[in-house]
């Protein structure tokens, strides 16, 4: 049995799936991000959910990839590329193309 908590699901059996999540996903960290999003993968791959809950639940993950896919952005646009000259010795550094 599934119960509000704080915004998100929570499950009654102590599970750990969603429980004392913050609604606000805009503070989670990646790595609690994308826990989450697995756990709720997971529980619609499982197809035992009821409708209401399986739309309130990808509702959330939305949130949780767009948070997670912001984050990677971010990280992209910090990392930089040591560039070298024709000799080998490192002359600078530039941006990191990601593509």
């Amino acid at each position: 049995m599934m119960l509000r908590h704080k915004g998100v699901l929570a499950e009654e059996e102590g599970s750990a799936l969603m429980t004392d999540a913050p609604a606000d996903v805009s503070t989670l960290t990646f790595e609690v991000a994308l826990a989450e999003l697995e756990k709720i993968v997971a529980r619609l791959e499982q197809g035992q959910a009821p409708l209401e809950e399986s739309i309130e639940i990808y509702r959330r993950g939305e949130m949780l990839k767009a948070r997670c896919d912001e984050l990677l952005r971010r990280a992209e646009a910090r990392v930089e590329t040591i560039t070298v000259g024709a000799d080998g010795a490192a002359t600078g550094v530039r941006p990191l193309d990601p593509e």
